[in-house]
């Protein structure tokens, strides 16, 4: 129940950004969660997206260097603490979180989402849901 996310690589130079947001917005591609790292030379956009097959091609065919993975997705409730469990899980287990980042939204209020890219993918998704905790997925 993994869910896709976009990686780019764009130069770190200004208005970069912004070209890659035209472009999928004048592609009609709704941005879910976004998350930008960067360096003094490139800059790496992560991004969950409304159509990651779509949004892929025509990234790829207007010259960006995108690709997509898999990551995990869990809602946990937007309070001191829950974080830390999600952590704890996956640090008991052995599985080391790559990156992560957050986003609120969606249907519950009081809760959160967090993206996290771990190499131990189906372990990681089984220890979550096994612990109670709710996956997302692509949709």
């Amino acid at each position: 129940m993994s869910v896709s996310q976009i990686s780019v690589f764009l130069e770190n130079k200004s208005g970069a950004l912004a070209n890659l947001t035209s472009t999928l917005a004048d592609n009609n591609i709704n941005i879910k969660a976004m998350s930008v790292a960067e360096t003094s030379e490139f800059g790496i956009v992560r991004m969950i997206v409304d159509d990651v097959y779509e949004a892929t091609t025509i990234l790829k065919d207007t010259g960006f260097i995108a690709k997509f993975n898999r990551v995990i997705g869990v809602t946990i409730a937007d309070e001191p603490g829950s974080l830390n469990e999600v952590i704890n899980i996956l640090s008991n287990m052995g599985v080391d979180v790559e990156y992560m980042y957050a986003f609120l939204g969606g249907e519950k209020a009081d809760h959160a989402n967090i993206i996290l890219r771990v190499q131990e993918l189906d372990a990681a998704e089984s220890a979550l849901r096994n612990a109670g905790l709710e996956l997302l997925d692509e949709e």
